[in-house]
């Protein structure tokens, strides 16, 4: 299963008390204030980690809870600090925190969709690399903190703060530098298959792919690139039909977009609308994506009528890139190598 986007509980761990205590011995009857600190709450933080390609885990436990610390001891002991709790993320993970002004409203938000506000707080793209989610609490001070020359047995003492927590929003948008769009059964699954060493899965019906599939394409002197397939678009997609959202995040952060056309029309519909339909989508969904670099892969060039239609393609579209290509004959893939070496590759 596949998870992309999920809902989260998190709450950091609460601050111990301080303690308030006096030392009490044989021969020491009346000894000064000896009551410790509180140990300080654990954080919840999240780790970007290169193994985990999905929100999955978070499916079956959609909570993060850290250790509360300990409260304050005699003989100023201090209380133990609560242990982190770490959530291990992919890169590409975006964090959003769902407003509440306490943590009751926070729970309920926890079990509601409606009115939830959301701010995004961090974009998670390098390995390794960790974020806060939540702070833990600060532990309490114990009484001998308050011990002075006019106040020799002080009872004060502080408690400790409440860690923080909230319902917060995790969504995935696959890293990729070049990112497959087309339709369905443009041959998006069969060239990635081809160019990379991705095994997607390959058939003659619509959505085929029902998830992103990323393949890591190698060239030489230690040059590679990754290219994204996702799942086919349908017209409306920015208005969220179909799995329109679910689909069009992941090529947020790509560096080149690539259009795969169906060249021959072998599904009925003419490569020129096609193109024009997957530009307006991308712009209606993110204008600062439509103006991302694109070109055209003209694909399935060894149908009948392919040449014909490219010609009026080329017409239409003179200023843009288009290597044409069968990626089932596995005709053209060494230009459209040379096209992603020279504009997205990068030493390994």
């Amino acid at each position: 299963m596949f998870i992309d986007h999920i809902r989260i509980f998190a709450k950091a761990g609460d601050g111990g008390n301080g303690h308030v205590s006096f030392r009490r011995e044989k021969f020491v009857p009346r000894g000064g204030p000896d009551g410790g600190d509180g140990g300080h709450g654990g954080h919840v933080k999240l780790i970007v980690d290169p193994s985990t390609d999905n929100l999955r885990s978070y499916h079956y436990d959609p909570k993060l809870l850290a250790e509360n610390g300990q409260h304050g001891g005699r003989y100023k002991c201090t209380g133990r600090s609560g242990k982190v709790k770490i959530g291990r993320v992919p890169p590409g993970t975006v964090v959003y925190r769902a407003n509440a002004a306490t943590m009751q409203e926070a729970v309920q938000m926890e079990r509601s969709d409606e009115g939830i506000d959301l701010e995004p707080i961090a974009d998670l793209t390098d390995n390794g690399q960790e974020f806060i989610l939540c702070h833990g609490g600060i532990g309490g001070k114990g009484n001998t903190n308050f011990k002075s020359a006019t106040n020799q047995t002080p009872t004060e003492f502080t408690p400790g703060t409440e860690g923080e927590g909230g319902v917060y929003y995790l969504e995935l948008r696959r890293i990729a530098d070049a990112g497959l769009v087309g339709f369905p059964n443009a041959g998006k699954s069969t060239l990635i298959g081809k160019l990379s060493h991705a095994h997607p899965k390959v058939a003659s019906y619509p959505f085929t792919t029902l998830q992103p599939v990323v393949g890591v394409v190698e060239f030489g002197d230690f040059r590679r690139c990754t290219v994204a397939d996702i799942p086919g678009l349908i017209e409306g997609a920015h208005e969220n039909r179909g799995l329109g959202h679910e689909f069009l995040r992941h090529i947020t952060r790509c560096r080149v977009l690539m259009f795969v056309i169906d060249m021959a029309g072998s599904e009925g519909r003419d490569p020129i609308s096609d193109l024009e339909i997957l530009r307006r989508e991308v712009r209606e969904y993110d204008e600062e994506l439509a103006a991302f670099p694109w070109m055209i892969v003209a694909n399935k060039m060894d149908l009948e009528g392919s040449e014909e239609l490219l010609q009026a393609f080329r017409d239409r579209f003179p200023k843009q890139t288009i290597i044409p290509i069968s990626a089932e004959e596995e005709t053209g893939l060494d230009e459209l190598r040379a096209y992603l070496n020279e504009t997205v590759a990068y030493r390994a």
